[in-house]
Order: C-alpha cells, then sequence, then structure tokens
C-alpha cells in the first residue's frame, strides 16, 4: 500500500548529505512499518471477511486520528469540500477491501510487487483527469511498468488467480486516491486529509462490514488495532524521508519492501521465493523512480523563472 504514495513528490537538487542520510533511514523504518501491516493482514487470512477487517482497521485508525477531525469539523467547512473528502473515501475504501482481499490470498511479496504498480496509474490518471501531458518518455515508463506487472502475472503461462486481480484492481482504485488527495494538499493540512481518510473509509466499508459481520475476538481486534498504529506510523515516518531526501532517492528503498516481505513471507507463512516476483517488481519500482524522476524536473521547470527574467 506505501509504494505509491511517493509520486508527484517534488525533491530539491541541492540536499546536504547528512539529510539524504537521513531521509533513507526514515525510509527503510517506513517500509519496514508497511511490511509488518502487510504480514499482520496476512496472518489474519481469510477467517475474517475482507471488508469487515477492512472497516475495524479504519474505525480504530480514525479514533487515532479523532483531533484532526475536530479541527476540520470546527472549521464549519463547504458540503463541496467535504464531498470531495467522500468520493476520495469511497474510492480508497473499494481499494482497500481488495488489497485485504488479496492479503488473504496471495504471497506478501506478490502483493508488494504488483502494488508498486499504482505510480504507474497515477501518471495515467494525471493525463486523463487533470490534462498533464504524456510525453514519449513518460509513455516508455508507462509500458516498461506494465511490462514488470506482465513478468509478474504471466498471463497465458499460469492462471491468474483471484487474488492477484483483487490487487491489480486495488492499485488503480489507490491511484486515483492520491490524485484526489493530490489536489487536497492545495487548501487543507495533511493530517487533515489522513484524518478524513480514515472517517469516510469507515463510513465506506459500514454497510459491507454489518452484511457480513463476525464478532471478532479479542485476538483479532488486538492485531487490527496493532495494524492501524503502524499504518499510521508509516504515515509519518514516509513523510519525514520524503522531507529530507530526494524522491529519486526514497523512491528505490521502497523496493526493500519486497525483499522483508519476501523473507517474513517464507519464514513466517511458508512462501516459497518466486524470481520473477522479484524480477518484475525490480521493473515496476525502476519505471516509478524514472516518472518520478521526470514529474519532479517538470515541477522545477514549472517554478523556475525564464532566462531573461532571470537577467533582469
Amino acid at each position: 500500500m506505501g509504494a505509491f504514495r511517493h509520486v508527484g513528490q517534488v525533491f530539491s537538487p541541492a540536499v546536504p548529505r547528512s539529510d539524504t542520510l537521513t531521509g533513507i533511514l526514515w525510509m527503510v523504518v517506513t517500509g519496514f512499518l508497511f511490511v509488518i501491516v502487510t504480514c499482520i493482514v496476512r496472518y489474519l487470512g481469510s477467517s475474517m471477511p475482507a471488508v469487515e477487517a477492512a472497516f475495524l482497521r479504519y474505525l480504530i485508525g480514525t479514533l487515532l486520528v479523532a483531533p484532526g477531525l475536530y479541527y476540520y469539523f470546527r472549521r464549519r467547512p463547504t458540503l463541496k469540500k467535504t464531498g470531495l473528502f467522500a468520493a476520495r473515501g469511497l474510492v480508497h475504501g473499494l481499494g482497500v477491501i481488495f488489497w485485504f482481499y488479496a492479503m488473504a490470498r496471495i504471497p506478501i511479496a506478490e502483493v508488494t510487487a504488483i502494488g508498486y504498480t499504482a505510480p504507474i496509474f497515477v501518471t495515467i490518471g494525471a493525463a486523463i483527469f487533470f490534462g498533464e501531458k504524456m510525453h514519449m518518455r513518460r509513455i516508455a515508463a508507462i509500458v516498461f511498468g506494465l511490462l514488470g506487472a506482465a513478468i509478474i502475472l504471466r498471463p497465458g503461462f499460469q492462471e491468474i488467480s483471484l487474488g492477484q486481480m483483487a490487487q491489480f484492481i486495488a492499485a488503480p482504485l489507490f491511484a486515483i486516491s492520491f490524485l484526489v488527495a493530490k489536489k487536497l494538499t492545495q487548501t487543507e493540512e495533511p493530517g487533515t486529509i489522513v484524518a478524513l481518510l480514515s472517517l469516510f473509509c469507515t463510513l465506506v466499508l459500514l454497510p459491507g462490514a454489518i452484511l457480513q459481520w463476525r464478532t471478532p475476538t479479542m485476538e483479532e481486534v488486538f492485531w487490527l488495532t496493532l495494524t492501524a498504529m503502524a499504518a499510521t506510523a508509516g504515515h509519518y515516518t514516509m513523510t519525514r524521508a520524503l522531507a529530507c531526501a530526494p524522491i529519486t532517492v526514497t523512491q528505490p528503498i521502497s523496493f526493500l519492501q519486497l525483499v522483508w516481505a519476501s523473507i517474513l513471507g517464507m519464514v513466517l507463512f511458508g512462501e516459497t521465493l518466486d524470481p520473477f516476483v522479484f524480477a518484475g517488481g525490480a521493473v515496476i519500482v525502476t519505471a516509478a523512480t524514472y516518472i518520478s524522476h521526470r514529474e519532479a524536473v517538470a515541477a522545477r521547470r514549472e517554478i523556475t523563472p525564464p532566462a531573461p527574467a532571470v537577467k533582469g
């Protein structure tokens, strides 16, 4: 779930080396926290309906970010602005259901690797919804990233499972959620955006959770609480990483999530190491990193005055 969040961030070309190292360390911690989240969901397995597990995770997360909700509603926001938050919650909530479903059915390394395609879908969505130009280099990177996904799925050589399809559906849904969040950052604080996402995801997941409700055990509540805490901490450490280091440095570090996911999958769940997952994941991360680099370069050009203005 953490890979796509890095796209579109502007980096500074003159970051001190000490800050870059700090950013790398924050990103390493971020990856480990998100792997903890995936491992816990994998541990819970398919015994609990995916929509119920997702609902409880976001309900607990909402309680953790309650101060942000209070700050937002105290300002008496417009219905239009709240509607945008609600739309994002709807899309993200659907993505979470598919992600939880995939986590219970395919190896965590495979879920992680397929999740790396989200930045690719962000770039496609930005072109469709925001009218951003699609130069040949970006198109080539998108094709390259989708090729990485094909290496993992290997259609025609193996049957594509429901778990794989669920994760591949979740990736573009998370990408749409990111694009909406990108628009919201123009007027809202990051803490408010996270808090409203938790609230509306909880509301979106509530009907499905009621229909498939099974009273959770205390152990399941404990693990889902830990999941919410790890995910919240992961968002914080990721923000710190992006504040310290260039995106082209932090993006490749996210590949460590695939390494840890594979190791923990083998140790904890007896999952086999699939070389195609690693190869495809590496291809996707390379493409996503290149896209991030191109977006950062374009952003710098937009804020840099033209040559005559500088001379004047």
